[in-house]
């Protein structure tokens, strides 16, 4: 019986022991694949991005119009934050043959938010969304190797690359200031058309994701015709130029290779400063605009026209003020103007020496007076009633001193570039050497760098292109005719306030719940009339980088005191009415 219970509970034991050891191994094979998980981020078509859930993902509606059921599916629009969408990986998964023509158009149009991308053809851009596929890099990855043969080329949705000279990459996270590329950006795409070796080394310099085009797809979908067709394009737009008249077919072509064409929509930045680009421009479609940064501080006409303005905050005339002003203030400041402070010691002087004169004593102090008989005018007196009429934070310039908040600078237009014209930096005696700006206003330009294009050029080419130099005007010119425009846009505005306004009576105004943004048309207003405020209204600040010199505040208007618009234009003394 013993025997029967020892051999029982061994059993029971080794049963137990036998569920403890189970129990580790799934610990230990769930640490493990922990282990692979981690490591495995990084190499080619690894996701851990999960699918999101949602409870109702598709949902549907009548339309009337065609009389029929239409079928929303949220699930395809569902991404991390800046990763490309997971329903985009699956069409990137198939093969080129296998994908259908919705889902190119929408890949198409997914990746329109690239702008190397976007400045392909239309064509050229369906033909690309067809043969690439999808990678995720993780940091320090070697994408591109130097020496190697270029059989790829890359757009980078997400993450940033560094550009190096050394095989490994290492030398992009010891540099201090490394050549990046972040999304929106394309490499390799020189050495895969040209099927010339790798010139540098591409290293992820965080988690990357990338879109692949690769030779074999490429040639088996007739990508290279739709290549050189542009290539024909930009070599008839180079040889209609006059500056490449004398140029030979084999010449030409070796700039059209160079060239890198690209888009820019209305209003977007080409060059923050075009003067100290590497890069020459060509403007092949549409047209450009040069703006110049001008610190308003630094003339003279704009010093003299803020303080003749500010002086109207004290020195106006009762009825010109913007608030009507209450009996007493209207009555001394009219005291004031009609009794001034007058100096009568010229008739105590008179008097003296007329009883000096009656007592047989003689009197023969100089009395110095004016021509005239009026008295003097004690102006010194009146002013030191107010001897600072405003009181803000003031610094010393070279005209004398400014209000600190006075300190501004605007953006100017000062040239508009045209289809067909070039900008290109002459020697460095002949051009204009200010920081200029160029801002397309819907434009397609050719990009060349500046030494390759160099090495191109010959003593024709240089003389004609030392009749491009255009001559911009000055800053003091500039100046000017900000103020004049900001002048002639606050009167207008005036008058448009005075004139429409009083015609408008809306019986009831329903009140609109503020927009959340940082801008606002006051953020670009710099307001005279509050500048001895205290307390003043919060409104986000636009600074501009300066060379060597500290940010400049950006202001598009300037409101500063004036006369209401009823005493310049009397016709219009009763509002609403036009005499």
């Amino acid at each position: 019986m013993k025997r029967y219970m020892v051999s029982h509970s061994w059993q029971i034991l080794k049963k137990e022991l036998g569920l403890y050891q189970l129990t580790m191994d799934i610990i230990m094979m769930n640490r493990v694949c922990r282990m692979f998980r981690q490591g495995l981020t990084g190499f080619r078509e690894y996701q851990i991005i999960e699918t999101a859930h949602r409870k109702h993902p598709i949902f549907s509606f009548w339309d009337k119009k065609k009389q029929g059921r239409v079928t929303f599916d949220t699930m395809d629009f569902i991404a991390e934050s800046g990763h490309f969408p997971p329903r985009a990986i699956q069409i990137t998964q198939k093969k080129p043959a296998w994908r259908a023509e919705r889902e190119i158009q929408s890949l198409c149009n997914l990746l329109q938010v690239l702008d190397s991308y976007r400045n392909y053809s239309e064509p050229l851009q369906l033909l690309l969304a067809k043969v690439m596929r999808f990678e995720r890099f993780g940091r320090r990855r070697v994408i591109v190797k130097k020496g190697q043969r270029g059989n790829s080329f890359y757009f980078i949705y997400l993450g940033t690359v560094a550009v190096t000279e050394d095989e490994d990459g290492s030398s992009a996270f010891l540099d201090p200031h490394p050549t990046l590329l972040k999304k929106g950006s394309c490499f390799g795409e020189m050495g895969f058309l040209t099927s010339s070796v790798r010139r540098a080394t591409v290293v992820c310099m965080e988690e990357t994701e990338l879109l692949v085009v690769d030779r074999e797809d490429f040639l088996a979908n007739k990508l290279d015709q739709e290549v050189k067709k542009d290539a024909q394009h930009r070599f008839e737009f180079f040889r209609k130029m006059d500056l490449f008249h004398s140029w030979s077919d084999e010449k030409l072509w070796k700039l059209v290779i160079l060239g890198k064409m690209e888009k820019f929509s209305y209003g977007q930045l080409i060059s923050k400063d075009f003067v100290e680009s590497s890069s020459i421009v060509f403007v092949c479609k549409g047209s450009c605009e040069v703006l110049q940064l001008i610190n308003l501080a630094t003339s003279p006409f704009y010093h003299k026209w803020i303080w003749q303005h500010l002086q109207l905050i004290d020195d106006r005339p009762p009825n010109t003020h913007l608030k009507d002003l209450s009996p007493v203030e209207r009555f001394k400041e009219f005291q004031i103007r009609s009794y001034p402070v007058q100096d009568f010691s010229f008739l105590k002087l008179l008097h003296l020496r007329k009883a000096q004169e009656q007592q047989g004593s003689s009197f023969s102090r100089k009395i110095k007076t004016s021509g005239n008989t009026l008295p003097k005018t004690l102006g010194s007196k009146i002013k030191s009633r107010c001897p600072h009429f405003i009181e803000c934070p003031m610094i010393d310039t070279k005209y004398g001193d400014l209000p600190k908040e006075a300190a501004v600078g605007a953006y100017m237009k000062i040239h508009t570039v045209e289809q067909g014209e070039i900008l290109i930096l002459l020697p460095e005696s002949q051009h204009d050497t200010r920081p200029l700006i160029l801002v397309s206003l819907g434009a397609e330009v050719i990009r060349v760098r500046k030494e390759k294009f160099c090495e191109l050029i010959d003593s024709k080419t240089i003389e004609k292109l030392s009749k491009f130099e255009i001559k911009y005007p000055s800053d003091e010119d500039v100046c000017q005719k900000f103020l004049e425009e900001n002048g002639w846009n606050v009167f207008r505005k005036d008058l448009m306030r005075l004139l429409v306004e009083p015609r408008q009576c809306p019986p009831f105004t329903p009140i609109q719940p503020k927009k959340k943004g940082i801008y606002g048309p006051k953020a670009v207003m710099l307001d005279l009339c509050s500048l001895d405020k205290k307390t003043k209204p919060r409104h986000p600040i636009f600074m501009a980088p300066q060379k060597h010199l500290p940010p400049l505040r950006i202001v598009q208007a300037i409101i500063a005191p004036r006369y209401k618009i009823q005493e310049l234009l009397p016709q219009y003394k009763n509002a609403g009415v036009l005499v």
